[in-house]
């Protein structure tokens, strides 16, 4: 297979996957619920602590088993087929078309705010069409894609950077007052459950660190070069995310942006009037944009793997180089939402369902198969301290409110079912075929790599 994406488009491809549409929506509800700007800002500081070890981690995975694939490929060749293909799953309904479509249809409200949208554009419109240009170009060309990309990403870079630099002369001048945080009224197990929330609606925002292990195939030396560019990119980005978010939650009053959702322009309205805040929404639509082209590019690159392992049908494998049926899948899923669906509530369940099947895959670190230290080694500390902080602050925040766990329990239900039909209803030498495949992949995973001395 062509080996077309290198460091920095590694890089690029993590930055675009993770600033989308999270970061300048999730601090207004987290004010809400935090009634603090310093404690949403040490959230943000938390989650991208907690971002850096997941990306450490997922370089791990992708040193022991260097193919495309993501949660899927680790789950079913570490640990079991029916795991990696509810993960694929998770991929399939709500780590990319239920994302891809949350990001277009953020794209389109900037765009078109409420009462700009002519009466003869049925809603949706320019979601739709940001999602078919993704597909189109990634489908058509993938080198011309990832070009397009990394050019559009630098653009993004440059644009927040200004925004950043106009803010903190505002900050610094007097004619930006300062503004003085609110006390905290929560306390105890109150506040730990209300940041445990917050917690996890901000590793939505961060989840994207992982993007570059779904190109494996396509990389060189894909053992040293995705693990050195998922941590940098995760680094950046966390970065922008604290310099951005102190900006959002401390320019304008805490009750003008508590428990809203585009707190980016509310903040810009505050520090630079009408003008600042249309630029602030043009960025943050470009941000958008590359968000969705990002994920078309590496979401179908599980579903082209679930098809080469006979799980998916097979018409969706890499051919000729590109993943382009896989994309198409991708594409009309991804519409299908944007028109069938309000999205309303999304954030918790994407956050909530991402988040157990990430940590899920770390767990594979310490599975005899893929481990080549003893469980007590020191390397073993950084995986650890991304699957509990994950996995606590899931719990919590199911402890207060239960109902938030039934959409991710139906989705890893339907995803169990599903493989089940998979391997009643296959043919008989289709499914002997994939037997052998899984065998000899579980045998190459299960000899551990020589150590150096």
């Amino acid at each position: 297979m062509t080996k077309r994406y290198g460091f920095w488009t590694l890089t690029f491809l993590v930055i675009a996957n993770m600033i989308g549409a999270g970061v300048f929506t999730t601090s207004g509800f987290s004010l809400m619920d935090l009634g603090s700007p310093g404690l949403v800002v040490l959230a943000w500081v938390a989650g991208g602590l907690i971002a850096i070890t997941g990306a450490f981690s997922y370089g791990q995975l992708i040193k022991a088993m260097p193919e495309s694939g993501g949660e899927y490929l680790f789950l079913s060749r570490a640990a079991h087929p029916l795991l990696g293909f509810i993960a694929g799953w998770v991929s399939l309904i709500a780590g990319f078309s239920g994302a891809i479509a949350f990001a277009a249809t953020a794209l389109e409200a900037y765009v078109l705010p409420e009462g700009m949208r002519p009466g003869w554009m049925p809603a949706g419109t320019l979601a739709v069409c940001s999602i078919l240009l993704a597909g189109l170009f990634h489908g058509r060309n993938p080198r011309l894609g990832a070009l397009v990309q990394n050019s559009v990403v630098v653009l993004k870079l440059v644009l927040l950077s200004a925004i950043l630099l106009f803010a903190a002369a505002q900050f610094s001048s007097e004619t930006m007052p300062g503004v003085s945080a609110p006390t905290v009224d929560l306390t105890g197990w109150t506040l730990v459950s209300a940041f445990a929330g917050s917690l996890v609606w901000i590793s939505l925002s961060y989840s994207g660190f992982n993007a570059a292990v779904y190109v494996a195939d396509e990389v060189e030396a894909a053992n040293r070069t995705i693990p050195r560019a998922m941590v940098a990119g995760t680094g950046i980005v966390m970065v922008l995310y604290l310099l951005l978010n102190a900006v959002f939650v401390y320019a304008p009053p805490p009750e003008a942006i508590k428990g809203q959702a585009d707190v980016a322009t509310i903040a810009a309205e505050f520090i630079g009037g009408a003008a600042f805040a249309s630029f602030v929404r043009w960025t943050i639509v470009t941000c958008l944009l590359t968000s969705v082209f990002s994920m078309i590019m590496t979401a179908p690159r599980v579903y082209a793997k679930m098809a080469d392992d006979g799980l998916l049908p097979g018409f969706i494998r890499m051919r000729g180089g590109s993943p382009g049926r896989a994309i198409l899948l991708q594409v009309a899923l991804a519409v299908l939402l944007v028109l069938i669906s309000s999205l309303q509530g999304l954030l918790s369940y994407l956050g909530l369902t991402l988040s157990i099947s990430a940590a899920g895959s770390v767990c594979c670190l310490f599975l005899s198969g893929v481990r080549t230290k003893p469980l007590a080694h020191y390397s073993n500390l950084i995986p650890l301290v991304f699957i509990l902080c994950t996995l606590i602050a899931a719990g919590i925040m199911v402890s207060f409110n239960p109902w938030q766990l039934l959409g991710t329990a139906i989705t890893f239900a339907i995803g169990a079912v599903a493989y089940v039909l998979t391997r009643i209803y296959r043919p008989k030498a289709d499914l002997l075929a994939t037997t052998e495949i899984e065998k000899a992949l579980a045998e190459d995973v299960q000899e551990p790599p020589q150590s150096k001395s």
